[in-house]
């Protein structure tokens, strides 16, 4: 039986250009493959004769040969098949073909982690970033700082300079991918592509490894790094060095290094955004009275704050400005003064007078108290009834 002609068998004209052959095969591949068409017998000799079609129209040379000598291209030996002499539609050639098309969908995944790509080289190996903790207190945050920190990594040996050669000698091709980086392994119809084993997805071995870095390329040592913290900084903040992380292997880029800040918790101060709170301790009479209360601000500085009369635990009052300033600008916070009336203690007898006999023409002076016991005995009653 006669073969049909390829660009029949693939529903393309012969001018077709090579994405619309890939297109063609890719929609064919789709339609035919046997999982597919389990009730179809034909299934699968189409689905190989479908294979047998573009393993040869998307090679540029068996194409001009196709086009010339039609099938005969590639029998007795005229111009040989896709695996120098065998004739097309082998179980080879489909993997070839087919995999064309699966690295064209998926070729981010299979062959771009080492850089290779079908019959490239491996790109340069960028290093790893690289996470510093660094706890800083509200004042630094506030103010804002230079810092020296000590960061352990990973840097380019200056013996070989990141080559892992020693002397002027150079990394030799890994004779397992031929430079590639990745070795295929034919499962079924699919062809599966993993990092090669005796290079380790580098394309290279190294015949003669530098002492100093034993091949590596890279030696460990810690740096000392001054690092400018902004006021305003927050925890959770995240201050990023370009090119201080751990160095590229085979001469790649170095990674970045990420600085995480922790604000510490203060004695008097907390913290929301922008906005400080402190809590005050103010005397009954005072509360009582009305009066004034120095309070400490966060630049070191001294506010007195008036207290008004009948202050109650819980009153707030606004010192604006002097909060925390916001970060890459947009003004500085206010600070609330929180007032907690605080009840004496460790009384006198005569304080112990003094206070019963105030209580006794002490009427109509607490506001809060009656309205809470009126609630209460409405709450009561509603009860009973």
């Amino acid at each position: 039986m006669a073969k049909r002609d390829y660009y029949e068998t693939l529903g393309v004209s012969k001018g077709a250009s090579a994405e619309e052959i890939k297109k063609a095969y890719r929609q064919k591949a789709k339609e035919l493959h046997p999982d597919r068409n389990s009730d179809n017998p034909n299934a699968e000799a189409q689905f190989k004769e479908a294979n047998e079609a573009y393993d040869v129209l998307k090679d540029g040379n068996k194409k001009a040969a196709y086009d010339r000598f039609g099938h005969a291209a590639f029998e007795g030996g005229m111009g040989g098949g896709p695996r120098g002499g065998g004739a097309p539609g082998g179980q080879g050639d489909f993997a070839s073909a087919f995999s064309d098309v699966f690295e064209d969908l998926f070729g981010d995944f299979m062959g771009g982690q080492q850089g290779g790509g079908r019959g490239g080289r491996p790109r340069a190996t960028r290093g790893s970033d690289l996470r510093y903790n660094m706890r800083i207190s509200l004042e630094e945050a506030f103010s804002g700082k230079q810092k020296t920190i000590t960061v352990p990594t990973a840097v380019q040996c200056s013996t070989c300079s990141g080559k892992g050669t020693e002397g002027a000698s150079e990394p030799a091709t890994c004779p397992t991918c031929a430079g590639m980086g990745k070795v295929r392994a034919q499962q079924g119809f699919f062809t599966v592509e993993r990092s090669c084993p005796t290079c380790s997805g580098a394309g290279q071995i190294i015949k003669n490894p530098c002492k100093s870095c034993g091949g590596i390329g890279r030696v460990e040592k810690e740096r000392q790094l001054s690092v400018n913290i902004p006021a305003g900084v927050e925890t959770g903040t995240r201050i990023r060095l370009s090119g201080e992380g751990e160095a590229g292997l085979r001469g790649g880029p170095s990674g970045d290094l990420y600085i995480f800040i922790e604000v510490q918790e203060h004695d008097i101060f907390q913290r929301e955004g922008p906005v400080l709170f402190c809590s005050v301790p103010v005397s009954m009479i005072a509360a009582a009275l009305g009066g004034e209360v120095e309070v400490p601000t966060i630049d070191g500085g001294r506010s007195r704050v008036k207290v008004p009369a009948g202050s109650q635990t819980g009153r707030q009052m606004r010192l604006r400005g002097k909060g925390m300033p916001a970060l890459r600008g947009g003004g500085t916070g206010d600070m609330l003064i929180e007032l907690t009336v605080e009840t004496p203690v460790n009384l006198t007898s005569r304080q112990k007078e003094l206070l019963r006999d105030f209580e006794k023409i002490d009427a109509d002076n607490n506001p809060q108290g009656d309205s809470f016991f009126r609630k209460v005995k409405g709450f009561w009653d509603g009860m009973t009834q």
